[in-house]
């Protein structure tokens, strides 16, 4: 018997309670992976199950520079192949720049595979006329170009004044979104309190200033924090350091399937002037 089969097994019977969510290829709705380490099964497994969910991996921690030449483009190539963008870390280009090789650093990215480079400067400080030259170099070589807007340093917060000038900076330059620094710890670090909590006037400041969210990339490596985020901004929010084995968790909340965002979805679709239905997290 060959019966039509549906893509997906409930296609046919249930629908998402958070509608509208983008499909690959998307410019909003994106869904950002750090991988701390994954081997070359471990990559092939998530990109198996989960590559219509994920739009950027992020080889983090400059482990890139610790895998053989053969497994990293193996890696890479893995990931290329189910249409993942994969980039080695804003802090290694970081790394190039104190060591004054980041032209070379960027060649040899774009050789080995890479398709989306970052721009940051976390650690290292970098005046706006460097940043300038890094964008342009990285969009002249042909890549995607992100960049990074924060401090790594635990208690170290830019003042918003500054942030803006940065993502404005960063977009004049061409850069395709700005990635709001949260780290993989999401606590007292870019817009999170220490304890992981949303600093809701940052947010709305910047967002005052900013013409649409949609440029923005939130690092929300917790599951409070995506969950605030997209009762705010919705299914297509951009979403930053990931944990692969939460990728199809949170695509999960993006469509309303766990309990947390099933009952954003009620609220939203069935009491629209009452919020009691809504989680504690998405209250921010």
């Amino acid at each position: 018997m060959n019966d039509f089969l549906p893509q997906k097994p409930w296609d046919t019977v249930l629908r998402d309670p958070l509608p509208g969510r983008n499909l690959k290829p998307r410019t909003c709705g994106l869904s950002m992976v750090i991988d701390k380490g994954l081997g070359i099964r471990e990559t092939l497994d998530l990109a198996e199950l989960a590559a219509p969910y994920i739009d950027f991996l992020k080889l983090g921690f400059g482990t890139s520079m610790l895998y053989s030449k053969s497994l990293l483009q193996n890696k890479i190539n893995i990931l290329r192949e189910h249409d993942i963008h994969v980039y080695p870390g804003g802090t290694l280009l970081e790394t190039a720049v104190l060591q004054g090789c980041w032209k070379d650093f960027m060649r040899t990215s774009k050789k080995l595979g890479f398709t989306a480079i970052e721009v940051s400067d976390g650690t290292v400080t970098i005046d706006l006329e460097l940043r300038r030259q890094l964008i342009q170099e990285a969009k002249h070589i042909g890549f995607l170009v992100l960049s990074e807007v924060g401090k790594k340093e635990s208690g170290v917060h830019l003042p918003i004044e500054k942030q803006l000038e940065l993502i404005r900076h960063d977009l004049d330059c061409g850069v395709f979104k700005v990635i709001i620094e949260g780290r993989e710890s999401g606590k007292d670090v870019g817009i999170y309190e220490a304890s992981g909590a949303i600093r809701k006037d940052d947010v709305d400041r910047l967002l005052e200033q900013l013409t649409s969210a949609d440029c923005i990339i939130w690092e929300a490596p917790l599951k409070s924090q995506q969950e605030a985020l997209i009762a705010q901004f919705g299914p297509n929010v951009n979403l930053g350091n990931l944990f692969p084995h939460d990728i199809i968790t949170v695509e999960s909340l993006r469509r309303g399937l766990r309990s947390d965002t099933l009952r954003l979805a009620m609220c939203r679709n069935r009491l629209p002037d009452d919020d009691s239905l809504l989680p504690a997290t998405a209250r921010f």
